[in-house]
């Protein structure tokens, strides 16, 4: 299966569950997505497992149905993020030089690309690298936990955010490279408040169209 269907048939179910063309309590049916879509069933399938991991989605006796992310629940998992992945920023002064410098060089060719599924790819293993490096792994788990309930809001759904991110990033790198863990955890907390201010307001303007 191509990973770049699945991926495409990720956005567009995410951008009709977020437009309300799928509304709260709607069946994700693989057989009728994919004739929307056109697409085989088989990358429904998988962007279907994804959204349910993402929590956009939860199984109703045989069915999966559509749940909506609030944007109380988006608050309390950015403000959650920050304190969490700060506090790993600021452990993470200890990485080495070429691992930092590795990472560096795929934010910077990412930044040249643009390529969307090498974005996700970039950004799980940024942070989770991060994450890794407090040696918390209850810490690490709690993370990648709550970054699977936001990441449905890539470029797909922020484009905005996508340069300023992967500046960001850059930044947060540099601190850890100079091995200023205060420095590094200010970053990485203003990294995530920029994201959740970035994800609430696409939130309110999905709200306000529905609304008019």
């Amino acid at each position: 299966m191509s990973q770049s269907l699945s991926a495409r048939a990720h956005a567009r179910i995410i951008g009709m569950i977020l437009s309300q063309q799928l509304p709260p309590g709607a069946a994700l049916q693989e057989e009728k997505l994919a004739d929307w879509l056109d697409m085989s069933r088989t990358p429904v399938r998988e962007a279907l497992k994804r959204i349910e991991a993402e929590g956009l989605a939860r199984k109703d006796g045989r069915f999966l149905r559509v749940r909506q992310l609030t944007m109380a629940e988006v608050r309390e998992i950015f403000t959650l993020r920050a304190a969490l992945e700060g506090f790993g920023a600021r452990q993470a002064v200890h990485l080495p030089r070429a691992r930092l410098d590795e990472m560096a060089d795929r934010v910077q060719a990412l930044l040249r690309t643009g390529e969307s599924e090498e974005q996700r790819r970039v950004d799980d293993d940024f942070h989770a690298m991060i994450a890794r490096a407090s040696g918390n792994a209850t810490l690490e788990r709690t993370i990648a936990d709550l970054r699977l309930r936001t990441c449905m809001f890539d470029i797909h759904q922020v484009p905005e955010r996508f340069a300023q991110g992967c500046g960001e990033h850059l930044g947060i790198l540099d601190a850890l490279a100079a091995g200023d863990a205060g420095l590094a955890e200010e970053r990485m907390v203003a990294h995530l408040r920029n994201a959740g201010a970035a994800v609430l307001g696409r939130l309110e303007t999905l709200e306000a169209e529905r609304t008019t």
